[in-house]
């Protein structure tokens, strides 16, 4: 059966490499899509029952069997229908069964008489519309198609090929084909055959009677025909013998035939000549096993037989050749090799069938004249002389006896060839002959058969005498890296003369002398890859055949120079000014072999680079570019020039020209009436912007009867309001506008007026000190604009925002009393008068003198962590705050709180003079002077030990006084570290102890410890901190080492750290395995268990322990392997088995893991045999082997029989007694 599917193929037995695809028909005039394939491919799997066999034709003709079992996948590679071999008496049938097509061949049921033969009928269309009819093409099958299968009647084979069926409905009731080699299809058929199928039809109809019952072979319309298997191997009861009956006669039919065409004769061979032969033979004979035609019937017709013969050339047993095919009984051979033995058979084929060989027929073909010999070649010669050698063709069974070489004496094409020499030798020598002279010879051969024909033509020349010096070398052309050379042939030479020239170049100044750069008959030559702007030596020597001729005259040629490259930095000199700017540039850095002669600046104006214009062309580094507009934008780029030709353009440099101030505005103006205090001040834009658009504008004011202006408004606004001015005074105003190139020229001056108003600003009071606590203020009158000052106002305050009025009245100073010393304080004056208040003068400051510092209010002690030696840093502004705090703890080192008190307190009011020193006292201790500091620490103290501590303060003027006395202790000495030890590890944990205490920390424990690791950076990081004596260190790589320390602390302090340990783990133990699966085997039993991967390149090896009873484990395997066989089991013995893995090291011991957990393996049961045949299945039941649960399964059982009994106690809880 076939399957057609286009998933992929899950046959497990493919065609080996040597079977090639199944030749493929040509494809229809429409091809239909392939059903179940996306593509032109599609694969075919081709199911082989067993005892039956598969045949395919390869591409070279010949034919493959393949026997079952076995599944074939093949491929059709154009999508077109393969064909497909139907044995007699069966045929082909394709259904459809969930979009799977399947070939079906079965066998045959009904038998039309016609012209076609039975045995190869067409199958009829299929009972329903979606299934597809295909006529097979039917081809001859080999010999042993039948021959080489079981001999039996009924051992007809199913051999069939699964083809591609069109997507749309279609019946092929007529196709084509056309058998190779000539022969006739299978649909016209000999009428014997026709006949005895027409017999065998009818007595199977009378057997079964016409319509019979449901025991007939006649497949049901509405089903699906059975498969050749089933129609075999369970026919209907009715029918079964009539069936084999027709097929055991059908089979002596064949067989007959069989018989009849392996007793073919050997040929007969006639007419033997050198290159060809004839053979006839006789068609095979009727057998006395052939039935005899019965009275009434006619004699049968002979059959059609097809003849093919074959051909060796290597004995009776060695390859034979197909020469002829057809139905002649006759053939010619041609082509065949003179004087050679050769072995002839025939073989006869007729309706499929082939029958064996006939026996060899030897012959030898008739000798001939000689082959063409190869044309002669010169072995070596002179001026006047040849010597000519040549090679013996094949003599073709007579020996060559005498060779005739030919020549045309030197007289050119047109020339009768004349014989020159005849005779047995296989080189001939020719004298007196021309210099520098061509000859044309050829070659024949003869022995006692004939004459061979003649070669082909050779002309060979006469070697001449050695060429003259030509003349020197002359330039055709020269390139950058090339240079093109030219020589003429040398003077007096023959134009017959094969002169070869040698080209000779040395370049200047390398050292390696003349090298040959051209070697040939050309008469000029092309140099490449040479260097630019170089000069080259050059000489030429000709050579023929007799020598090397002296060389020419030494040329010299130099090659031509590259263009420069563009030249480098391109940059603007100073600054460009507001009309100008210069450019300059550097040569470039490859001169191209040449000097540079001139260089062109370009200059465009703006960025869109559309128009250029030659600013500069000269020799010089730099130019200059005037004429320009300010505040605009430029592009420049220079290219230089040589005799290599232009350099291309350097890149575009952009060039911004400076903007220049805006020129002169026009004089402001005045908008509205102008008020007592202020004016309003109106303006225009200036008429020349300077190139940049203006940005600021800056109005100056002249107050009466002063010569200098001063600026009352700097912005972008075209007006402003001038405030502040006083009544009845002529003011002067100037106006100037700015960009970026800065302020332009001041405009003509405008007076205003303005008009009357209150008292102006009084001056500056002037401050006298008495003392640290008195201060005299006095004032001048100011101003009164036309009224009398009344009365003035004295504003006095220790800041800006925050002072009072202090004195009113109209005196012209006053006294201010309490103040603080070294203490700043401000002042004003305003001036009153009937119109209103003035303005108030400008603010003065005064500064009460200094005196001695205050008392220390507060002092601090310092903390441990805060009493460090602070080093010189240097501010890094751009410093992470994580590499900061490293490194203040890297460079900061703790004081020891028993020898060290720190101190600090809050800086004391100065009062004026800066604080120089601190004096500390400690009671019975010298007192210590310090600096200017606000924290101190004391150092060389008594450990445990209290003092008196006052501080004061001490400035220029004197020593203040002492804060009040406070008392200080210092603390205890600090603990030593202890001894780190390792007392546990393993591959992935470190137990560490230090120390003589418990394990466990106590309540009362004031004695700490602090263990640290080093961490792959090197730095120490902290692991525990506590009062404990032990700790485990987890999440450990194996067989690594880690190093730690460790330190102790207390109140007084944190002790050193010790010195640093260092502890290794050690590696890893497998993984514990399940356990292990026990099958038992007859008498043996099969333990496997699963496999671990290599641990870090270590290989695993796994250890097997039986225990028989109540004896101890034995080991019974170790190795690599996953499974182990036990054989020769007890039948009465309970077995346990248990299994662990074991890392092998390279450079350690074996390391051995955790055992499974333990399978038992109880003793087969074995029953007494049952009366009936269910008790003895039930026996066999019993006595398969059990297996026996491990220690996970026994336990999930127990958990699951606790819960279902938890569950059951619930309910009834919930049902009886809540309920």
């Amino acid at each position: 059966m076939a399957e057609h599917s286009s998933s992929p193929l899950e046959s497990g037995q493919l065609l080996s490499q040597d079977i090639p695809m199944l030749s493929s028909p040509p494809p229809p005039p429409h091809p239909a899509n392939i059903v179940n394939g996306d593509g032109p491919q599609q694969v075919i799997l081709v199911q082989v029952n067993p005892g039956e066999a598969f045949t395919i034709q390869r591409d070279d003709g010949q034919f493959q069997c393949i026997t079952g079992p076995a599944q074939v996948p093949m491929m059709s590679p154009n999508g077109s229908v393969p064909q497909i071999y139907v044995p007699p008496g069966y045929v082909q049938q394709i259904i459809e069964e969930n979009g799977v097509r399947r070939v079906l061949v079965l066998p045959q049921t009904e038998f039309h008489p016609g012209a076609h033969s039975p045995l190869h009928h067409a199958p009829h269309p299929p009972p329903h519309t979606h299934l597809q009819a295909f006529i097979p093409h039917i081809m001859h099958p080999p010999p042993h198609l039948y021959s080489g299968l079981a001999g039996g009647t009924g051992d007809l084979t199913t051999q069939y090929i699964s083809q591609y069926h069109p997507a749309h409905p279609a019946i092929y009731s007529e196709q084509e084909t056309h058998p190779p080699h000539g022969r006739a299809a299978f649909a016209h058929r000999d009428e014997r055959t026709c006949k005895t199928y027409e017999r065998l039809q009818k007595k199977l109809k009378d057997k079964q009677g016409v319509g019979g019952g449901g025991g007939g072979l006649a497949l049901s319309k509405d089903s699906p025909p059975p498969s050749p298997q089933k129609s075999r191997g369970t026919p209907p009861a009715g029918a079964a013998g009539e069936l084999q009956n027709g097929l055991e006669e059908l089979d002596e039919e064949a067989k007959a035939l069989q018989e009849r065409l392996n007793s073919i004769c050997k040929p007969v061979v006639t007419n033997i000549q050198a290159r060809g032969a004839s053979l006839t033979w006789v068609s095979p004979s009727r057998t006395e096993s052939d039935d005899e035609p019965k009275e009434g019937e006619e004699e049968p017709a002979e059959p059609g037989f097809t003849y093919e013969v074959s051909v060796s050339y290597n004995g009776k047993d060695g390859k034979y050749k197909s020469a002829y095919s057809g139905v002649e009984l006759s053939a010619t051979l041609q082509d065949l090799r003179p004087a050679t033995d050769y072995h002839v058979r025939v073989q006869a084929t007729c309706n499929c069938l082939q029958g064996v060989p006939s026996e060899a027929v030897s012959f030898t073909t008739l000798s001939c004249e000689p082959d063409i010999p190869s044309p002669p070649r010169k072995l070596s010669g002179t001026k006047s002389s040849l010597v000519l050698q040549w090679k013996a063709p094949c003599d073709n069974g007579s020996k060559i006896q005498n060779y005739i070489l030919n020549w045309d004496e030197g007289k050119g094409t047109d020339a009768t060839f004349v014989q020159c020499y005849y005779g047995p030798n296989k080189q001939y020598r020719l004298t007196k002959l021309s210099t520098a002279s061509r000859y044309s010879f050829r070659l024949a051969a003869k022995n006692d058969m004939g004459v061979s024909e003649f070669s082909e033509v050779v002309h060979i020349m006469t070697s001449c005498s050695v060429p003259a010096p030509p003349l020197s070398p002359e330039l055709v052309q020269s390139g950058v890296t090339w240079l093109c050379i030219r020589w003429h042939r040398p003077a007096g030479s023959p134009k017959e003369d094969d002169i070869g020239y040698v080209l000779e170049m040395e370049e200047q100044g390398s050292g390696y002398g003349f090298q040959a750069s051209y070697d040939g008959e050309e008469l000029s030559h092309t140099i490449r890859n040479l260097h630019r702007s170089t000069t080259y030596r050059f000489r030429v020597v000709a050579y023929n055949t007799e020598g090397k001729s002296n060389p020419s005259a030494v040329s010299e040629f130099t090659t031509a120079p590259d263009r420069p490259s563009c030249p480098c930095r391109l940059t603007v000199k100073g600054k460009p000014h507001p009309t100008s700017f210069r450019l300059t540039w550097d040569p470039p850095k490859d001169s191209g072999g040449s000097d540079v002669t001139k260089y062109v600046a370009e200059l465009s104006e703006g960025l869109s680079g559309s128009s250029w214009s030659q600013a500069y062309s000269g020799s010089a580094l730099e130019c200059v570019c005037d004429g320009l507009s300010p505040g605009s934008s430029y592009q420049a780029r220079v290219h230089c020039i040589s005799a290599g030709g232009e350099s291309p353009l350097t890149e575009a440099l952009q060039v911004q020209t400076p903007p220049v101030p805006p020129g002169p505005c026009q004089p402001p103006r005045v908008m509205g009436k102008p008020k007592a205090r202020e004016v309003q001040i109106r303006w225009a834009p200036p008429l020349v912007d300077g190139g940049s658009a203006v940005c600021s504008y800056s109005l100056e004011m002249f107050a009466p009867q002063v010569d200098e202006g001063r600026e009352v408004y700097q912005g972008s606004e075209l007006d402003c309001t001038v405030p502040s001015l006083l009544p009845g005074r002529t003011y002067g105003f100037r106006l100037r506008a700015a960009n970026k190139a800065g302020y332009g020229p001041f405009s003509e001056r405008s007076e205003v007026t303005t008009g009357p108003g209150a008292p102006e600003a009084c001056r500056p009071p002037h401050i006298t000190c008495k003392s640290p606590t008195c201060a005299v203020v006095s004032w001048e009158a100011p101003v009164s604009n036309g009224a009398v000052v009344s009365e003035y106002r004295l504003e006095w305050g220790a800041a800006e925002g925050s002072m009072q009025v202090c004195y009113s009245g109209a005196a012209l100073c006053h006294e201010m009393r309490g103040l603080l010393p070294a203490n700043n304080y401000f002042c004003r004056v305003q001036a009153v008068n009937t119109a209103g208040a003035g303005p108030f003068s400008e603010l003065m400051f005064c500064q009460t003198p200094c005196s001695v510092p205050a008392m220390i209010s507060s002092v601090h002690a310092l903390r441990d962590s805060e009493m460090k030696i602070q080093e010189r840093t240097v501010q890094r502004g751009d410093e992470e705050e994580e590499e900061e705090e490293e490194e203040e703890e890297e460079s900061a080192m703790l004081y020891s709180p028993s020898t060290c008190l720190g101190l600090r307190w809050d800086a004391p009011c100065d009062h004026g003079s800066q604080i120089t020193s601190y004096l500390i006292d400690l009671g019975e201790k010298q007192p210590i002077l310090t600096g200017p500091v606000t924290q101190y620490i004391i150092q060389n103290l008594q450990p445990d030990t209290t003092y008196r501590i006052r501080i004061q303060a001490l400035n220029s003027l004197g020593t203040g006084p002492f804060s009040h006395t406070f008392k200080l202790k210092t603390k205890p000495l600090p603990p030593l570290p202890p001894r780190l030890e390792c007392t546990a590890s393993s591959h992935q944990t470190l137990r560490l102890k230090w120390g003589d205490g418990p394990a466990k920390a106590q309540p009362t424990d004031s004695l700490q410890y602090h263990l640290q690791m080093e961490d792959k950076n090197g730095r120490f990081i902290s692991l525990y901190k506590g009062p404990c004596h032990t700790h485990k260190v987890q999440r450990l790589n194996e067989s690594t080492s880690y190093a730690f320390r460790i330190q102790a602390f207390n109140e007084a302090g944190e002790g050193p750290f010790s010195s640093v340990y260092t502890f290794t783990t050690p590696r890893s133990p497998p993984a514990p395995l399940k356990a292990p699966r026990v099958e038992r085997v007859d008498e043996s039993c099969e333990v496997s268990w699963e496999t671990l991967p290599p641990m870090k390149g270590d290989p695993v090896i796994y250890c097997l322990q039986c225990m028989q009873g109540n004896s101890d484990f034995k080991q019974i395997y170790k190795g690599s392997s996953s499974s182990f066989q036990l054989p020769n089991l007890s039948s009465s013995m309970d077995y346990r088995f248990r299994v662990c893995a074991i890392r092998q090291c390279q450079d350690a011991p074996e390391i051995i893991g955790s055992y499974s957990s333990t399978v038992i393996l109880l003793p087969a049961r074995v029953d007494g045999p049952g009366p009936t045949g269910s008790s003895g299945s039930k026996t066999a039941e019993n006595q398969k082997p059990k297996r026996s649960l491990t220690d996970e399964q026994f336990s999930f059982l127990i958990i699951a029989l606790l819960a279902v009994t938890s569950i059951l106690i619930a309910v009834a809880i919930q049902y009886f007694v809540i309920e």
